[in-house]
């Protein structure tokens, strides 16, 4: 299996719960970092697309079965590229808007860059009237997170999320994070929302999860599963 990186902190986010939801099976990350900054910079445009098909092309040649993208920004590419594999592409942030529709109706996305939020708002929307559900859906960028970050500041980037979070829930059922890089904010309110007193949802246990179900061991029954 193969898992997309575009932040080069996350395979240290990834194994661990790669290791507890797919035991014996060896992932291996693909780091470009180059896919969000450009993203970031001048928003989606098809090369960013064509070096994302690229990139997992490559990973089909070397053998993965599949390729878990943790980048919530570049989703809508991830989807693009399912058509020129042949082995499944998975979006991590799909699990969570799944799991968001299921939640409530009034659902509040935060993220720390524009880049992420309307590619996961999009994904949400979508995913709700597919299964015919009614929401109501607000947004919010929690301004100087991403910077605090990027600049090695954690303990101000946490900080800022966790203000941002302890606004937008007051009137909403539940708090979708969402990028994957956020998920340890909010770790001491705990994953029924703590003292935030709505769920919050983050992408990468679920989304691990996902590719998780595709790692049965090969027909050949010959001991670990194939990356």
């Amino acid at each position: 299996m193969c898992v997309l990186h575009t932040v080069a902190a996350l395979p240290a986010v990834f194994d661990p719960l790669l290791r507890e939801e797919a035991p014996g099976v060896r992932p291996y990350h693909m780091v470009d970092e180059s896919l969000l900054a450009d993203t970031i910079a001048y928003g989606p445009l098809p090369r960013t697309t064509a070096r994302l098909a690229s990139h997992i092309a490559q990973a089909e040649a070397a053998g993965a079965r599949a390729v878990l993208v943790t980048c919530s920004s570049i989703g809508p590419a991830a989807e693009q590229a399912r058509a020129l594999v042949d082995i499944p592409v998975l979006r991590v942030d799909a699990p969570m808007a799944a799991e968001a529709i299921r939640t409530g109706p009034r659902i509040g996305v935060l993220a720390t860059l524009s880049s992420t939020l309307e590619p996961t708002a999009e994904l949400i929307r979508r995913q709700a009237a597919d299964a015919g559900a009614r929401i109501e859906l607000t947004t919010s960028t929690c301004e100087g997170a991403y910077r605090a970050r990027t600049e090695g500041r954690p303990e101000e980037h946490d900080a800022l999320i966790a203000a941002e979070a302890r606004r937008l829930a007051a009137g909403h059922d539940v708090l979708v994070l969402a990028q994957a890089s956020m998920a340890a904010a909010l770790r001491s309110p705990g994953a029924d929302g703590g003292e935030l007193g709505v769920p919050v949802l983050t992408s990468p246990r679920s989304g691990t999860a996902q590719l998780a179900a595709l790692a049965s061991p090969p027909p050949d029954g010959h001991g670990t599963a194939r990356t």
